[in-house]
C-alpha cells in the first residue's frame, strides 16, 4: 500500500503558536529552517557557542542569538542543527543539563539518535524533520513559494503531540508544499547515508571524474570531456527529476537511448551492486559511523586530505574556466558560505 503523503492541509502551524523555537547552529540546514520558520510566523531564537562567527550572520538576519545552553533553557522546541560528529559534545555540555519534561528535540538527520551517540531522557519528545535537499535549496524554494519534499519521524512521544509538532515544523519550512512522508530514524539514517555515498555524491562524483579522465587519457580535449561528462549531466538529471528515467529516455535521441540501455549496465554492472551492498552493510552495522567518528576525533586528517585532492583534480580548473564563459549560470561560492555558517 502506498505511503501516506502529508500536505499543507494535514499540518497546523498553530501547534507552534506561543512556543519558542530554538535552532542550535546556523549552518546549511539551521539557517534555512530558522529563516523559513521565522517567515512562517514562528518565534525563533538561535543558539551558538560564544565565539561563533555565525552570531553576526544570524543577528544580521534579525534573530536574537544566545549561548547554546541559554537557548536550550529558553526553547520549548529545540533543533540540533550542529554537524553530526559535534553533536555529542554539545549535547553533553549544553543541551542535556538544560532539558526538562515537556520540551521537544528536533533533528534534521537521524545519525546521533540511531547510532546512540546521543541518548535523550525519556521525558522529552524526540522528532526528526528532514528535507530531502541541501539547506540553501530548502531556503530558496521556500522563498519561491515552493517546498522541498520532507521526511518526519517520531522517536519518543511522551507529550503525545510529537507528530503534530513534526508536521507543523515541516509546514513552517515549506515541506508540506512538496509533500511529507513519515519514516523512522533508522530508515532515514541508513538510506540517507547509502544514497549520498553510493549514488548522489560519492557515486556521481567518482563516475564524472572517471569519465573525464578516460577521455583525457584517450587524447580528447579537457573542454570536450567536461561538457560530455559534467556539464550535460544536469540536463539529464533535470529530465529524470521532472519525468523519471523513462521520461528522460523519451526526451533523448534513439542513439543515446541505445547507448543508455545497452552500454550503461556494462559500466554500472553487478560488481558495482555487490560493492553497494557492502557499503550498505557497513552503514547498517555501524561500522561507517564508528569510522567517521574516529576520523573526527583524529582531527579530520584523511577527510581534509581527500577533499584537497579533489579540489586539485583537472576537471575543477577546466570547469571554472568554462563556467566563466556562461554568465547565465548562477555563480555561488557555496564553499565560502558554508565555512562562514560552520564557524
Amino acid at each position: 500500500m502506498p505511503a501516506k503523503i502529508y500536505t499543507d492541509k494535514d499540518a497546523d502551524l498553530k501547534v507552534l503558536k506561543g512556543k519558542t523555537v530554538a535552532v542550535l547552529g546556523f549552518g546549511s540546514q539551521g539557517h534555512a529552517h530558522a529563516l523559513n520558520l521565522k517567515e512562517s510566523g514562528v518565534n525563533v531564537i538561535i543558539g551558538l557557542y560564544p565565539k561563533s562567527k555565525s552570531r553576526a550572520v544570524a543577528e544580521k538576519q534579525g534573530f536574537k542569538v544566545f549561548d547554546t545552553d541559554e537557548a536550550v533553557r529558553l526553547g520549548d522546541v529545540i533543533m540540533v542543527a550542529i554537524p553530526d560528529t559535534k553533536q555529542p559534545a554539545a549535547y553533553a555540555k549544553d543541551i542535556a543539563p538544560n532539558l526538562k519534561k515537556g520540551k521537544t528535540i528536533v533533528f534534521s538527520h537521524g545519525f546521533s539518535i540511531h547510532y546512540k551517540t546521543i541518548v535523550p531522557p525519556a521525558e522529552v519528545n524526540v522528532i526528526m524533520v528532514a528535507p530531502k535537499g541541501p539547506g540553501h535549496i530548502v531556503r530558496r524554494q521556500y522563498t519561491e513559494g515552493k517546498g522541498v519534499p520532507t521526511l518526519i519521524a517520531v522517536y519518543q512521544n511522551p507529550g503525545k503531540d510529537a507528530k503534530k509538532l513534526a508536521l507543523a515544523w515541516a509546514k513552517g519550512i515549506g515541506g508540506t508544499r512538496g509533500g511529507v512522508l513519515e519514516t523512522t530514524f533508522k530508515e532515514e539514517t541508513e538510506t540517507d547515508l547509502f544514497g549520498e555515498q553510493t549514488v548522489l555524491c560519492g557515486g556521481c562524483s567518482a563516475l564524472v571524474q572517471a569519465g573525464f579522465e578516460t577521455l583525457i587519457e584517450a587524447g580528447y580535449s579537457p573542454e570536450m570531456a567536461y561538457f560530455e561528462c559534467l556539464h550535460e549531466l544536469k540536463l539529464i538529471v533535470d529530465l529524470m527529476n521532472e519525468s523519471g528515467i523513462a521520461g528522460m529516455r523519451f526526451s533523448i535521441s534513439e542513439t543515446a537511448k541505445w547507448g543508455d540501455v545497452s552500454v550503461g549496465p556494462k559500466i554500472i554492472d553487478s560488481s558495482v551492486k555487490k560493492r553497494m551492498k557492502v557499503a550498505l552493510k557497513d552503514i547498517q552495522s555501524g561500522k561507517f559511523a564508528k569510522e567517521w567518528i574516529k576520523e573526527f576525533q583524529g582531527g579530520y586528517k584523511r577527510y581534509n586530505s581527500l577533499l584537497k585532492d579533489g579540489e586539485k583534480h583537472p576537471i575543477e580548473k577546466t570547469g571554472e574556466r568554462l563556467r566563466s564563459l556562461m554568465p547565465w549560470i548562477q555563480k555561488k561560492n557555496l564553499k565560502g558560505a558554508q565555512a562562514a555558517y560552520n564557524s
